[in-house]
This record gives structure tokens, C-alpha cells and sequence, in this order.
């Protein structure tokens, strides 16, 4: 499980986050772009993620980890269950959700390429 707090303690860390209202959600964006909601009533978080993220995501925690059940989640809009998902693979998710909508050189601040 993970509260709002962690989340949103999580959210805000990254490089230039903020929080703002969206509809009846909250909201958590880079440069004015969205990578996570959460909804309050529903305990759920909502991600932006690439198609393949949200494929592996999916796949390895389908009943906490899916898409949005229409055209957003084709654009890679994927539904976290908040009371059920591990604390490790929801981490990992939301950091990848900030990396897909972020700039290139703040997502480097938080995973840098390899150099190989």
C-alpha cells in the first residue's frame, strides 16, 4: 500500500515538480506537463507512461497496474490501485512516469545514461 503522503512526498522530489488541482484530482507536473494524478475517492493514481512502459508495468502486476479503459490509456495513461500495489514497483513506475513527461536534462538527474 501507499498513502498520499508518499506519494506525493515522492512526487515533489523530483527535479522541479509541483502540485496542483486537476478536476477533483491532484495533480503533479513538470514544465506545466502532467506525469501523475490522484484520486482521492477512488484511491487511485493515474500515470503517464510509453506504451511499452505501461505494457511491462501491466504485465507484471495486472490487477493493481493497468490502463485507463479508453483512448488515454492508448496514449499510455495507466491506473494505479494505491491500496494494493508494492511500495517498490509503484516507486519505480512513478519514476518512470516523471522521466516519460519530463525534459531530457532533468530526467537525467534521475537516471542518468549509461555509458556504455
Amino acid at each position: 500500500m501507499v498513502s498520499i503522503d508518499t506519494f506525493r512526498e515522492l512526487a515533489l522530489s523530483f527535479p522541479e515538480a509541483t502540485e496542483e488541482p486537476h478536476f477533483e484530482k491532484t495533480s503533479f507536473r513538470v514544465k506545466r506537463k502532467i506525469f501523475a494524478t490522484y484520486d482521492e475517492v477512488k484511491k487511485r493514481a493515474c500515470i503517464k507512461l510509453s506504451e511499452i512502459d505501461q505494457d511491462v508495468f501491466s504485465s507484471a502486476d495486472k490487477t493493481n497496474i493497468f490502463p485507463v479503459d479508453n483512448k488515454w490509456g492508448k496514449q499510455g495513461w495507466t491506473l494505479i490501485e494505491m491500496k494494493k500495489v508494492r511500495k517498490e514497483l509503484f516507486v519505480d513506475a512513478l519514476t518512470t512516469a516523471y522521466c516519460e513527461v519530463a525534459p531530457q536534462k532533468l530526467a537525467a538527474k534521475i537516471r542518468p545514461k549509461s555509458t556504455s
